[in-house]
């Protein structure tokens, strides 16, 4: 280690250098300048015999080599210099000091061939010499001023330490979806593969609205599980941008499957391309708590804010009272009118007709003595707080489109069933979200309930903006869905979208039970999140010190988050971050990925180009759609005076009558 006294004898060597090379170069002047010195009187008997023992040593036997020795002994000297350090000094300017003095240090010998006299001849060629000598001298102290060990500023953001290795495999399995990447691995891109090779432990796609979900993750976890013989659910929010890719991949594969499945589709918008389907069909619905859970599904769905505030009274009863109406219709007449249109017309009638009729089934006494009580007792208050929230809720859905969608049943939703399996796709409306929403929500409720079954086909649910619909319950689905062959791929902007639709409860849990995750650009809390579950890896690390004397840089290697949150939340669109999960018998040790999606653009758009319409499954016009209206209208209208009268003419049964006097 240095010490003090080690640095003063540095420097005292270093002067004795540079004070010897002053020396040489003096007597060099004085030998071959003698005539001069004389003439100035500067010489004496003493000096003479000094300059003749030099001679002597062959020191001056040559015009140059005293010149050279004196210039060795500089840059001996130079070598050790320690001058303050500055900043803003640069090399060329020590370099030109350097390079302008070596020049007159040597090219002043031509002032001696000159034709001038003598004493100007010498004069001249000691001041350019000397100019010369100490233009070098100040070159050099310069250069020792200079900062020459610097951090890496070419690399500002830290982009080359925060890469790490990527699996660059193609793993692939009969259920694997497999995503083409590239990424950077210090300074050099290299080829990669996003192996989903278990999407039974459920997919989370996050990104804000740009940063490419769809294009180049979702349209290929649609593409590839239909090529594999996946039965399919697709929820398309914006109908029909993934509704298409999964219709015309259908029509390309459908031959490989080993019972060729049937498309569906579910649009409101359009009744002329959608299929009718029943989510409340009685086959489906074999006790009363499949009608609770129906209810609850879609009164959530249309009173988001109840889904925060679950338990309370005034949420309870209104799920209740919903539960018995779709109950009653189950189980009158062996389910023959239990559709939604007719649940929501039901409700509609007046208290009298209404709990005579729910008083026929014993199976949901239990659930309508609360109301028959309070209305009985003329508490028309809490009647109307408990009851008259679910009736407006639910009256915002009759539409005569929507109930000529709801009330048909060209298919089931048992979409993995071995001997008729199904790709269904329901549409959304942006424009219509809470009501559409609320209805999708019940089939897509509906659907998971027999979906999730042992002996099933493997099916894959996919769900663009996840949070616009609402499934009760869904952390369940993806905590036991795995061992049934149910994949399923959820699509959300942020993790505080799906909060708020949610609840923080629910969110979370289904946040931390997922097992893949591929993200696209993401911010504030989302990306903090995700930068924690993708881990820290090793990075190097410098830092400089300055001082006046010195410059010193250290370096040293720590652990620090493989993907910040602050990268993550400026990534371009097709770029992507995550971790996947595995199999025991198929371990990835490298989960954790930070690529870009490699598209093949001209392909893609040579296949859209390509693309089959969307076919038209009935031609159907609004007298039709009027008359289904107004037939449900009149079916409950039968199903009372037929129940009234029933009621009325057997003596064992007419106490059930409420004939309230008003």
């Amino acid at each position: 280690m240095q010490t003090g006294e080690n640095d003063q004898a540095l420097r005292k060597i270093l002067d004795m250098t540079r004070l010897i090379s002053i020396i040489l170069l003096s007597i060099h002047f004085y030998y071959y300048g003698y005539s001069v010195f004389k003439h100035w009187q500067l010489v004496s008997p003493f000096s003479d015999t000094i300059l003749h023992n030099i001679y002597n040593t062959g020191l001056c036997s040559n015009f140059h080599k005293t010149k050279f020795f004196a210039l060795g002994l500089l840059i001996i000297s130079l070598l050790g210099a320690k001058g303050r350090k500055d900043e803003k000094l640069q090399f060329k300017t020590a370099f030109f000091y350097i390079t302008a003095g070596l020049i007159l240090y040597f090219i002043s010998y031509l002032f001696l061939l000159t034709v001038l006299s003598l004493f100007f001849k010498i004069t001249a060629y000691i001041i350019s010499t000397s100019i010369g000598y100490l233009m070098m001298l100040s070159g050099g102290t310069l250069l020792s001023r200079i900062i020459t060990r610097t951090l890496n500023h070419k690399d500002i953001f830290n982009k080359e330490n925060e890469t790490f290795p990527q699996e660059e495999r193609l793993i692939e399995n009969e259920y694997s979806v497999n995503l083409p990447a590239r990424y950077h691995l210090k300074d050099k891109a290299r080829n990669s593969w996003i192996n989903i090779i278990n999407p039974f432990r459920s997919l989370l796609v996050p990104g804000t609205p740009g940063s490419g979900k769809s294009y180049f993750v979702i349209r290929h976890v649609i593409t590839q599980h239909i090529q594999k013989g996946f039965s399919m659910f697709v929820y398309d929010f914006k109908f029909a941008d993934l509704t298409i890719i999964a219709y015309n991949t259908w029509l390309k594969y459908r031959q490989l499957y080993t019972v060729e499945p049937k498309f569906y589709m579910i649009n409101f918008d359009d009744l002329s391309r959608t299929h009718r389907c029943n989510p409340l069909y009685p086959e489906s619905m074999t006790d009363i708590t499949d009608a609770a859970e129906s209810a609850r599904t879609i009164l959530l769905g249309l009173n988001r804010e109840w889904i925060k505030k679950q338990g309370d009274f005034f949420v309870e009863s209104p799920i209740n009272f919903l539960t018995a109406v779709i109950w009653y219709l189950q189980k009158y007449n062996d389910g023959e009118f239990c559709t939604l249109p007719h649940v929501i017309e039901l409700m509609q009638l007046d208290y009298d007709s209404l709990f005579t009729l729910l008083r026929t089934e014993k199976e949901i006494e239990v659930l309508i003595n609360p109301f028959l009580s309070a209305y009985l007792k003329d508490v028309m208050e809490q009647l109307e707080g408990q009851i008259a929230s679910a009736k407006i809720s639910m009256a915002r859905l009759s539409s005569p489109q929507l109930y000529y969608v709801l009330s048909g049943n060209d298919f089931t939703l048992d979409i993995n069933n071995p001997l008729e399996p199904k790709i269904v796709c329901m549409g959304n409306n942006p424009q219509k979200i809470q009501t559409y929403g609320a209805v999708l929500s019940l089939y897509v409720s509906r659907l998971i309930k027999q979906v999730n079954q042992k002996g099933k086909l493997k099916s894959s649910l996919i769900f663009d903006e996840f949070p616009t619909i609402y499934l009760n319950n869904m952390d369940s689905l993806i905590a036991t869905a795995r061992s049934n062959k149910v994949a399923t791929c959820l699509g959300i902007q942020d993790f505080s979208q799906l909060r708020k639709d949610y609840g923080r409860e629910q969110a979370d849990v289904i946040l931390n039970i997922t097992g893949n995750i591929i993200s696209g650009q993401v911010t504030g809390d989302t990306a903090k999140q995700l930068s924690e579950r993708f881990g820290k890896i090793m990075q190097d690390r410098e830092s400089l010190s300055i001082n006046s004397a010195d410059t010193s840089i250290s370096r040293s290697k720590q652990l620090e988050s493989a993907v910040p949150a602050s990268k993550i939340s400026s990534l371009s669109s097709g770029e992507f971050v995550g971790i996947v999960a595995d199999n025991p018998d198929c371990k990835i040790e490298l989960k954790t990925f930070h690529s870009e999606i490699i598209n093949d653009h001209d392909l893609l758009k040579k296949e859209q180009d390509n693309y089959q319409d969307i076919p038209i499954i009935r031609k159907i016009d609004n007298t039709i759609v009027q008359r289904n209206y107004m037939q449900i209208k009149q079916d409950i209208q039968d199903i009372i005076h037929s129940e009234m009268e029933r009621l009325i003419n057997d003596p064992a049964l007419s106490h059930l009558i409420i004939k309230k006097i008003q």
